[in-house]
């Protein structure tokens, strides 16, 4: 009995953080209607900015993100404004493959500025941990799932309680309606993407610290991600944090009473079984179409 609350300890510490990660991406969809494939890429650049922010200043790696997350804000303002936003009006197809091509060109970037060789960010706690009955919670973990926590609140405070948040669920809600009640639509689509792309900066520095990463790790990342995104209902924030607690458990259990080796697959049995059982997942509208 101990075995399984540890485990299950464990997966909801690590999906706490998986959860702030797959906000980005749901957010990003909810408003603006499609799936940035770029952001486990985006994700792991983020990681290595983290890396490199630990291995010059020695400041604490989970501490970076105060520098990581405004410079991914910026990032992907650019990115929204440069790439996604002229090709948003265009057929179906540029806007999935651009970001798949986006993708590769930031993995090839971080290849060619840090190298191919694993990369792991160990501060000085890593190996520590608290002790709480017969249960054991690493320090690395516990931070990061704390600091994931209070973003995901911070988060859904600026969602609801300010004016662009307002705007921002407006036009994830009905766009056409928001454009008659005077929001702009395609400023409030770059404030999202940016803020998509900065709640996953916040997580990259989580993640780095929790795991190691190479430049291709975007793409099993991503894979994760939208297991999550898919279990929780596209474009819901909550569907979105309770999929990442039952994703990170999910792994956790598998790890310790399967094998290590299938963990990996556990992002994948969670899609093919969700859009077998509830295509819409948790919280996901279920979407009507009427067929004349």
């Amino acid at each position: 009995m101990t075995d399984l609350a540890q485990a299950v300890v464990l997966g909801l510490l690590i999906g706490g953080t998986y959860a702030l990660v797959g906000c980005g991406l749901s957010l990003i969809y909810g408003v603006m209607g499609i799936i940035n494939f770029a952001h486990g890429a985006l994700l792991i650049l983020a990681a290595f900015l983290t890396y490199t922010i630990w291995q010059a200043t020695g400041l604490d790696p989970l501490l970076a993100l105060v520098v990581t997350t405004p410079l991914m804000f910026g990032l992907g303002w650019a990115l929204y404004s440069v790439l996604i936003r002229p090709v948003r009006e265009e057929f179906v197809g540029a806007s999935v493959l651009l970001p798949f091509g986006l993708a590769l060109l930031v993995e090839a970037s971080m290849g060619t500025i840090w190298g191919n060789n694993t990369k792991s960010i160990r501060p000085s706690y890593v190996d520590d941990s608290y002790h709480v009955g017969g249960l054991f919670l690493p320090k690395v973990q516990l931070f990061g799932v704390g600091l994931a926590v209070l973003l995901l609140v911070a988060l859904v405070a600026f969602l609801r309680h300010t004016w662009t948040g307002r705007a921002i669920r407006a036009a994830s809600a009905n766009p056409r309606g928001a454009e008659l009640v005077g929001v702009d639509v395609g400023g409030v689509s770059a404030m999202t993407f940016a803020l998509g792309v900065a709640a996953t900066a916040a997580g990259g520095s989580i993640v780095g610290v929790l795991f190691s990463f190479v430049p291709g790790s975007g793409t099993q990342w991503l894979v994760r991600l939208l297991a999550i995104v898919v279990l929780g209902g596209m474009g819901s924030i909550g569907g979105t944090v309770i999929a990442g607690l039952v994703l990170g458990v999910a792994e956790s259990l598998t790890s310790r009473y399967v094998g290590l080796v299938w963990t990996t697959a556990v992002p994948y049995v969670v899609v093919f079984l969700v859009l077998l059982a509830r295509p819409h997942g948790l919280l996901g509208a279920r979407l009507r179409e009427d067929v004349a």
